[in-house]
């Protein structure tokens, strides 16, 4: 990973131009975030520079789940997925749900979510957050899309509602994994994936997870940025208004395959075939639009 990104390439200081050594999938950008809008094509000929050749962009609510699919749509090597946040989940309609169908048979579109419960800020109530999700689980069994989850501080309600409905929906991961121990082993029994990001790489808060991520299984594991979200706090330089990028994902990957005994290349190999299978992005490239026509 000493090998850097293009050198003419100034808005990344010389100590964060990672380089992986095996392609990575990052399964989580929010590139439809307004922090992006100036320089969305930099940012991605950083990611490429940096190994990072397939993004999954999330769509978290129905506007900028259209917008992703949009981008996504527009250049290869990008996918989308599309759901209601549990921040949002207030918002649940059947006019929302008739939006997400339709977006959910697009083919650029991969993934259900993000959705799922968050009790920890309680935007929506709880009440709202689950009732919006059953309904967004309903729409992953119907279309057979695996499913992107978002949780906070609700792994035990989380895990009863999917094991009631473990039978109907394909795949489900839970992206940005920030639980402990008996949550971890309770969505393993699922069979469900996990998503690891930048937290592990903070010593307030994402300690524990060092100790964890030995027990995820290496064809049950996927990485990602969760950007601009989540900047790892113990990169070797400062970053300039400290927003999260895909071309900073080989940081942490290392920081997992570190904490796993494994080398960067294997854990970048590892991950990236476990997001393919998950996402079905083989086939997804043949029908993905920028491929047909060549972009």
């Amino acid at each position: 990973m000493a090998d850097t990104a293009d050198p003419r390439d100034d808005s990344l200081p010389e100590a964060l131009r990672f380089r992986s050594p095996a392609p990575l999938v990052d399964i989580g950008a929010n590139l439809t975030h307004p922090s992006f809008a100036h320089d969305l094509d930099a940012t991605l000929d950083r990611a490429r520079s940096a190994g990072v050749e397939t993004l999954i962009l999330t769509g978290t609510d129905r506007e900028h789940a259209e917008q992703a699919a949009e981008l996504a749509r527009e250049r290869a090597g990008l996918y989308a997925t599309a759901g209601l946040h549990p921040h949002g989940a207030s918002e649940w309609s059947s006019s929302l749900e008739a939006a997400m169908r339709e977006l959910h048979r697009r083919p650029e579109v991969v993934a259900v979510g993000e959705c799922g419960l968050d009790f920890n800020r309680n935007f929506s109530t709880p009440a709202e957050q689950e009732r919006a999700f059953e309904a967004q689980l309903g729409l992953a069994a119907e279309s057979g899309l695996p499913l992107f989850i978002h949780e906070r501080d609700a792994g035990a309600r989380l895990h009863d509602i999917l094991h009631a409905w473990r039978d109907d929906i394909s795949q489900a991961v839970v992206h940005c994994f920030t639980g402990e121990r008996r949550t971890l082993h309770g969505y393993l029994d699922l069979d469900l994936h996990i998503g690891l990001t930048g937290w592990l790489c903070d010593e307030r808060r994402g300690h524990h997870l060092r100790e964890l991520v030995g027990d995820i299984p290496l064809e049950r594991l996927m990485v990602e940025t969760d950007c601009p979200y989540l900047l790892p706090r113990n990169l070797p330089a400062k970053l300039k208004g400290r927003r999260h990028e895909p071309a900073l994902l080989p940081w942490i990957v290392r920081e997992i395959a570190h904490w796993r005994g494994l080398t960067e290349a294997e854990l970048a190999r590892a991950t990236t075939a476990t997001a393919r299978r998950f996402f079905r992005l083989d086939a997804a490239d043949d029908n993905h639009p920028a491929l047909e026509e060549g972009n």
